[in-house]
């Protein structure tokens, strides 16, 4: 029995209504604030294609897969990203009212990740990238909702959208990497390689995003200027967005190291409890953030 299988099932859950499309939900969802707001809106626009990314990847190796229960988690896996894909598109369509060129992004994660990346890089290389990319998404999950005062006053049905998000990250977490090192035989160096170049290079993409989401909402030079002085502190300050999280992120680099080593969000069987009573996505994430710390 390997690491990946004591844990909580993995669950897809489909069909869920988190009224994106009522109009009344503010432009600036969270707490009225564009950088912030931008922030979690330029990560949408890279959802859709970054978890059609992740689908393929793990998929590839679904053939020399001969555990009966990976087998079944990467089905499980591929499920869950299929529905987080197709919510943030829905979210999207959102951005795309408010001006923001959500096909011109989409072109390009499609150039980067299904041309460049299968022209130049191998398999496992690819599912290195994802392996990476989905501890980087469970760390800032776990982040995100186990800190109440970072989405306090949020739009609750923004909110519940990345909270179903969040606990579905986590219970898939450990895929990809079981995938990677079961089947895939990755080496190390390269995992810990590909960590490298996706610290540097997601954030430079989010951050390439959120400027022309900027330009859209008609901000001029200086006050974009403005607007990055005082998001780059919210994230980088003492006690900020990311300083909590290095250890969750470094734990990826060490020997020995395992998704389901790392700590949950304690928050996790609060948003399941009530889901599975009322069915209710945005019940479940408002109960989620009143569990926070």
């Amino acid at each position: 029995m390997t690491a990946s299988h004591d844990h909580a099932p993995i669950v897809p859950r489909e069909h869920l209504d988190f009224d994106l499309d009522n109009p009344d939900i503010p432009k600036y969802w969270m707490s009225g604030d564009p950088f912030k707001t931008r922030f979690f809106d330029a990560m949408s626009t890279l959802f859709p294609q970054g978890e059609r990314f992740f689908i393929t990847s793990v998929r590839e190796f679904r053939d020399q897969i001969t555990d009966p229960k990976l087998l079944q988690e990467v089905k499980d896996f591929t499920r869950q990203e299929a529905q987080h894909s197709m919510v943030h598109r829905q979210y999207n369509d959102r951005l795309k009212r408010q001006g923001v060129d959500i096909d011109a992004i989409t072109e390009s994660l499609e150039e980067d990740l299904f041309r460049h990346a299968q022209q130049h890089l191998t398999p496992q290389q690819r599912l290195a990238i994802t392996a990476a990319l989905e501890h980087l998404t469970s760390m800032m999950c776990t982040c995100f909702f186990e800190r109440k005062e970072l989405l306090e006053t949020s739009d609750p049905r923004v909110r519940a959208m990345y909270a179903w998000h969040a606990v579905e990250e986590v219970e898939h977490k450990a895929v990809a990497f079981d995938v990677l090192e079961q089947v895939a035989k990755v080496p190390r160096w390269r995992r810990n390689l590909s960590m490298v170049l996706v610290t540097i290079g997601f954030p430079l993409t989010v951050a390439r995003i959120m400027h022309g989401m900027f330009k859209v909402d008609g901000f001029n030079f200086w006050q974009r200027l403005g607007l990055w002085a005082k998001g780059l502190w919210w994230f980088y300050k003492p006690g900020g967005l990311f300083g909590p999280t290095l250890g969750y992120y470094a734990a990826y680099y060490k020997k020995g190291f395992h998704p389901w080593k790392v700590k949950e969000m304690p928050s996790y069987g609060t948003w399941l409890q009530v889901f599975n009573r009322t069915g209710d996505p945005i019940k479940a994430g408002n109960a989620l953030h009143a569990a926070g710390q």
